[in-house]
C-alpha cells in the first residue's frame, strides 16, 4: 500500500509538472505536503518536514551555487572561454578538432552553464564549418559530449551538487568518480559517435551552403559586454582560473590521507579546500586578475556577478523543494518502506538509482529534477539500510550520485529544452536531433552506468 502511494505521488507530480505545466518548484511542495498528509502525518508536522528539509540543504547549495554562476559568469566575461575554445582548435586538423572540442565543452561546463557555454560557443562552431565546409553538427556534436558530461557528472556543477548533498557523499570523491566514469562516456558519445551519427542521418560531415548556420542567439543576447581582445583573458588563464577552486577543493578533501591531525598545512588545505571558500577565492581571483586587471570597470563586474545569480536560484529553489520531499519520505517511514522493497542483494543500490533516475527523466524531460528527484527517493533508501547494518563507504556513495546522474542523462528528447537548443544551434531538424543528440545523450548515460557498475563490483 505504501509503495503505491509513493507511485501515485510520483505519477501527480509528473501531472502537475507536464500536464499542469506547474513550475518543479511549487509541484515538488504541494506533492511532498500532500503526500505526507495522506501518509497519516499531522498536516502541520508536514509542513515542518518539508521546511526542514528544505532549510538543511539550501544553506550549502545555495552559496555554492550562486558562487559557482558568479564564477562563471566572470570567465564568460574575460573572453577566456572563448580563447580556450580558439586555442585548442585552432591548429587541429578537422577529426582533430572533433576530441579537442569535446574536452573544451568538459573544462568550459565546470564553471558554465551548458545553454550558455554553447551559445558563447556557437560562433565558433560556425567559423569552423566556414572554414573546413563541413556541417556545424561535425564539430558541434563532440562539443555537447563535453558539455553533457560535466553538466551531470562533475562537481561544482548544480545538478551533481545537489545530489552530493543530498546523498551525503563525499565532494572529492563526486570529482573523482565523476571524472573517472565520465571521460570515457564523452569520448564514446563525442568523437567516436559523431561520424556514425551524421552518416545515419545522411550526412556525411560536408556541405555546400552555410547560408543557415548562422546562431539564433548570439552572445550579445547574453547581456554581456565583450572585453577588448588585447585585453582578454587568454587559454592558460582560463584552464588556471577553471581548475583552481577543483584543485582546492581535491587538497582539502585527501588533506586528512597524507597529513596527520593537528598538522597546520592540513588545517590550511581544509579550511579553503571547503567548497564555499574553494569557490569564493576563484570568484575573488577571476574578479581580480581578469576582470580589475583587464580594465572592465567594478561597476559592471557588479552586474555580471548579480545578474548570474538569475538563473542559479531557480536551481536552488528546485533543490530545495527536492530536499523537502526526501526529508517527507523519511519522517513519514515510505523510505524505509521503500528500502524493505529493495532487496539491496539482489538489487545493487545503484542499479535503483539508475532506474529511478532514468524514468523521471524520460517522463519530464529536465535532467536536474531528474536528478533532485531521484536522489530524494534514493536518500532515504539508503539512510534506512544504513540503519540496517549496511555501510557504504565514500566511494560508493559517490558512484551512487553517478548513477543518478548517468540516469538523468538518458534520453533527451522533445519535452527537455536542451533537446530544441542544440537541434536549433546544429542546425538540425527534430528527425535529425532524435537519431543524433537523444542518441548520443543515451550512450552517455549508458556508458557513464557500466562504467559505475564495472566499479561497484570490482573495486568498492
Amino acid at each position: 500500500m505504501n509503495l503505491l502511494l509513493l507511485l501515485a505521488a510520483i505519477g501527480v507530480l509528473l501531472f502537475f509538472i507536464l500536464g499542469l505545466r506547474i513550475q518543479a518548484f511549487v509541484s515538488l511542495l504541494v506533492v511532498s505536503i500532500g503526500f505526507g498528509i495522506v501518509a497519516g502525518m499531522d498536516p502541520l508536522d508536514a509542513v515542518q518536514s518539508v521546511q526542514n528539509g528544505i532549510g538543511g540543504t539550501l544553506g550549502y547549495v545555495a552559496t555554492v551555487v550562486g558562487l559557482g554562476a558568479m564564477f562563471g559568469a566572470l570567465l564568460e566575461a574575460s573572453g577566456g572561454v572563448g580563447n580556450l575554445a580558439k586555442a585548442m582548435t585552432d591548429k587541429a586538423s578537422d577529426r582533430g578538432a572533433q576530441w579537442s572540442l569535446s574536452f573544451v565543452g568538459f573544462l568550459i561546463s565546470i564553471p558554465i552553464f551548458l545553454d550558455v557555454a554553447l551559445i558563447i560557443l556557437a560562433p565558433l562552431l560556425i567559423g569552423l564549418a566556414r572554414k573546413s565546409g563541413r556541417t556545424v553538427a561535425y564539430y558541434g556534436l563532440p562539443l555537447t559530449a563535453g558539455l553533457l558530461v560535466t553538466h551531470s557528472f562533475i562537481p561544482p556543477t548544480p545538478g551533481p551538487i545537489a545530489v552530493t548533498e543530498l546523498i551525503g557523499a563525499d565532494l572529492a570523491w563526486v570529482i573523482l568518480v565523476g571524472v573517472v566514469c565520465g571521460v570515457p562516456a564523452m569520448i564514446l558519445g563525442g568523437p567516436y559517435w559523431t561520424p556514425i551519427a551524421l552518416k545515419w542521418v545522411g550526412q556525411d560531415g560536408t556541405h555546400h551552403s552555410h547560408d543557415d548556420d548562422e546562431p539564433h542567439t548570439s552572445p550579445a543576447d547574453l547581456d554581456v559586454k565583450p572585453v577588448d581582445e588585447t585585453l582578454q583573458a587568454g587559454a592558460k588563464a582560463a584552464v588556471i582560473a577553471i581548475l583552481l577552486p577543483i584543485i582546492l577543493i581535491l587538497l582539502g578533501s585527501t588533506a586528512k590521507y597524507w597529513l596527520g591531525d593537528g598538522n597546520s598545512l592540513r588545517t590550511v588545505l581544509e579550511f579553503f579546500g571547503h567548497p564555499f571558500l574553494a569557490l569564493i577565492v576563484a570568484v575573488l581571483f577571476t574578479y581580480y586578475f581578469y576582470g580589475v586587471k583587464k580594465q572592465i570597470p567594478r561597476s559592471e563586474l557588479l552586474r555580471i556577478m548579480t545578474k548570474a545569480m538569475e538563473p542559479a536560484g531557480v536551481v536552488v529553489l528546485i533543490t530545495g523543494a527536492g530536499s523537502g520531499f526526501k526529508q517527507i519520505l523519511i519522517d513519514s517511514g515510505m523510505g524505509a518502506s521503500l528500502a524493505d522493497a529493495v532487496n539491496p542483494e539482489a538489487v545493487p543500490i545503484v542499479v535503483f538509482a539508475f532506474l529511478v533516475a532514468v524514468i523521471i527523466r524520460v517522463a519530464q524531460g529536465s535532467a536536474t529534477v531528474a536528478m533532485i528527484t531521484s536522489a530524494g527517493l534514493t536518500a532515504p533508501v539508503i539512510s534506512a539500510f544504513i540503519a540496517n547494518g549496511v555501510e557504504y563507504s565514500n566511494f560508493q556513495l559517490a558512484l551512487i550520485v553517478i548513477a543518478i546522474s548517468s540516469g538523468a542523462s538518458v534520453l533527451s528528447h522533445v519535452n527537455d529544452s536542451g533537446f530544441w537548443l542544440v537541434s536549433r544551434y546544429l542546425n538540425l531538424n527534430e528527425g535529425q536531433a532524435l537519431k543524433t543528440f537523444t542518441t548520443q545523450t543515451t550512450i552517455i548515460g549508458v556508458v557513464g552506468f557500466v562504467m559505475v557498475l564495472m566499479l561497484w563490483f570490482l573495486i568498492a
